[in-house]
């Protein structure tokens, strides 16, 4: 029982910065039917750039609300400069030019930065909280916490907001958008940045615990898209239910059979979710009429 409750632990801590990552593809796929590939960039640089803002002297709250707005700006930026240009491009070319974004980000991080694994002190402590016989990290209530307050907060964004609703608006059907005078542009613009700036929370999250290197991206990239497409892409409550889902299969798999299975949960439920459910747990069946 004990290994169960931490297995379980481990797992919702995962899960949490696995469905912050699948919340960001799915609040670009929302506004633009884009699967950004560099949303575990963002995530990297989050950590990456808090952890030598601080070493270079800021107080660790402060260099982390630069790494989020400075992430917030690249996410902008690849919008401005990559993805808005090639509008009229098929939707799988755009997602190859995420693709490279992803490599391009990568490759500078690891020029700008370096090749090691970083941290930073945790927030509140590195003593472990025993419940039942089990442990749990300070730092991992904080993942918790700001996943579910990230989600509580899209939820207030998109459903409270004039803002909200014109980015769902605009999901929907971009050019009845366009006809009623939302800027869509601009929402694509504000999907990007508020994408990236999810990412960067959940690297300053996480980072403390896992650690962060310049080539973390690629694994998190992969593990929030099956995380989303479990959930169903475009679905923020599949997006969090996928992503813990997600996160308690890995620990469980890491657990009770062997932590080289792990990574293939991922594989495993990209393929399950594609045979067997492809709208995902939440996602809704369309039909196309010809």
């Amino acid at each position: 029982m004990d290994a169960l409750l931490q297995f379980i632990f481990s797992g919702v801590t995962v899960g949490a910065v696995y469905a912050l990552v699948a919340l960001g593809f799915t609040i670009i796929y929302n506004a633009s039917d884009v699967v950004n590939f560099a949303q575990g960039e963002f995530v990297m640089l989050g950590g990456m750039i808090t952890v030598f803002a601080h070493q270079a002297g800021l107080p660790l709250p402060l260099a982390a609300l630069l790494a989020i707005l400075a992430t917030a700006a690249i996410g902008v930026a690849l919008n401005k400069l990559a993805i808005e240009p090639a509008r009229g491009a098929p939707v799988v070319s755009l997602i190859i030019i995420t693709i490279g974004a992803s490599i391009l980000i990568r490759g500078a991080a690891q020029l700008i930065f370096d090749k090691q694994l970083h941290r930073f002190p945790a927030f509140s402590g590195d003593d472990p909280i025993r419940v039942m016989g089990a442990t749990i990290l300070p730092q991992s209530l904080w993942v918790i916490g700001g996943a579910l307050v990230v989600f509580f907060g899209l939820w207030l964004f998109f459903t409270r907001t004039l803002t909200g609703k014109a980015v769902l608006a605009t999901a929907n059907n971009r050019v009845a958008a366009q006809l009623v005078g939302i800027n869509t542009s601009w929402v694509m613009t504000l999907s990007f940045g508020l994408s990236a700036a999810i990412g960067a929370l959940a690297g300053v999250l996480v980072t403390p615990i896992t650690l962060v290197a310049y080539d973390v991206g690629v694994g998190l990239a992969l593990k929030g898209f099956a995380a989303a497409m479990l959930g169903g892409m475009g679905n923020p409550k599949g997006a969090l239910v996928g992503g813990l889902a997600l996160g308690l299969l890995e620990a469980m798999t890491a657990g009770y059979l062997s932590s080289q299975y792990k990574d293939a949960v991922a594989f495993i439920v990209i393929l399950a979710v594609l045979f067997v459910m492809p709208q995902g747990i939440f996602g809704k069946k369309s039909t196309e009429r010809v």
